[in-house]
């Protein structure tokens, strides 16, 4: 299925005087809102989200719940504390772990003791955070040899959120504590199986207006839980697909030796060119590209990871682009994905060469899935995408 953008849905009286194209245009527009099908706004949009474990998936689905289903009662906010709690707990236990682990040393005696404290404690969070317990976290997270660890923490698995939350940690040790959106939309817990959400989002007047249903699918992105992929992706109308453009430096929880930007080049080349979901539109949110700069301007360099960077961060040099090494590098991954999807398809069973999807298309977009603002913006470029779609598929296009 491809997806097209619907040039009718321009205002026609934009301007006083149309030309010939511009008029054609408006009385597209006008033919398409008249004989709009009366079910159209019954059928349901069903979009499936993939990508690799911690990709960003989970957020967007709370993001849609944000944006299209009021966010979050107090609650279920209160039902996200053990949740953020573990986050916290995990990733002062992982950073204290590592200390030893890089040679690296405490900038105190004060701060050894305390990561004694941490490292009696069992894996499972405290049920509530005791001053005892605050105190010894925030010595932690001042020491310089934390933070040294921190700044390797490419090298050994730690939350995208640690540092988030460990920022916020005085705020969050508060006896009266209640986690704010921001809060919940850093926290992660692994996603294993598939869950959906279903919210409606407003048609545009000038297509009649009303609302049209969606249900979106998010599934796990552990290697383990992809063989559960294929139970969803029938009658699916559009595939997110989420890339993390921060972890070029980094490697595979259940693989260290597996880069896991490659292992998402890997997946995306095998969800293009999955036959069961030849029909769906394929949309990639290049994710995480605000953890990708700061990253970069920290001294990282993907170039490490991906020698081919070099040659390709020179030709843009040559056409006179006016890129930082933090644009070229958010272009050299998504050129990465632009390669793929002109790669020759193959049957799997013939191994013969099958051009039938040759004119597919795929959309990229930059994303910051935590930002509600930037995927409120993306999201509707989505919408409209999508929209546009089922109505050519009723031949109104």
């Amino acid at each position: 299925m491809k997806l097209r953008l619907l040039r009718c849905l321009r205002n026609p009286k934009q301007s006083a005087k149309q030309n010939p194209r511009e008029e054609l245009q408006a009385q597209h527009h006008r033919m398409i809102k008249d004989n709009m099908p009366l079910n159209f706004k019954d059928t349901m949009v069903k979009i499936l989200l993939l990508g690799t474990a911690e990709s960003g998936k989970t957020t967007i689905i709370k993001q849609m719940r944000i944006l299209h289903i009021n966010g979050f009662t107090d609650d279920e906010r209160r039902e996200k504390i053990p949740e953020i709690y573990q986050n916290i707990h995990d990733s002062i236990i992982q950073l204290v772990q590592q200390m030893d682990a890089l040679h690296l040393q405490f900038g105190s005696f004060t701060s050894e003791r305390s990561a004694n404290y941490i490292l009696s404690l069992p894996a499972e969070a405290p049920e509530y955070f005791s001053e005892e317990y605050c105190d010894h976290v925030m010595t932690l997270w001042n020491d310089v040899g934390i933070r040294n660890c921190y700044d390797r923490s490419n090298e050994f698995p730690l939350l995208d959120s640690a540092k988030y939350f460990l920022d916020n940690f005085a705020r969050i040790c508060e006896i009266d504590y209640i986690p704010s959106t921001e809060d919940i939309l850093h926290s992660r817990k692994v996603t294993t199986g598939i869950t959906k959400i279903t919210f409606r989002v407003p048609i545009p007047k000038s297509l009649g207006g009303g609302e049209q249903e969606f249900r979106m699918y998010d599934v796990g992105g552990q290697r383990d839980e992809r063989n559960k992929w294929i139970q969803v992706f029938e009658g699916i109308q559009a595939v997110l697909f989420l890339i993390s453009c921060s972890e070029f430096d980094q490697n595979l929880r259940e693989d260290p030796n597996q880069n896991r930007l490659q292992e998402a080049l890997n997946l995306f080349r095998a969800v293009w060119q999955n036959r069961f979901l030849a029909s769906a539109g394929l949309i990639v949110f290049l994710n995480k590209f605000d953890i990708m700069e700061r990253k970069i301007r920290a001294g990282k360099h993907i170039v490490d990871y991906f020698p081919e960077f070099e040659e390709f961060s020179k030709r843009s040099q040559q056409q006179q682009s006016c890129f930082d090494e933090c644009d070229w590098t958010k272009m050299f991954i998504k050129q990465k994905m632009v390669d793929i999807t002109q790669e020759q398809f193959k049957r799997n069973s013939r191994n013969q060469c099958d051009l039938s999807y040759s004119e597919r298309e795929c959309y990229y977009h930059f994303t910051v899935a935590t930002d509600t603002r930037c995927i409120r913006d993306v999201f509707s470029d989505v919408q409209q995408m999508i929209l546009s779609e089922n109505m050519a598929g009723s031949s109104l296009l």
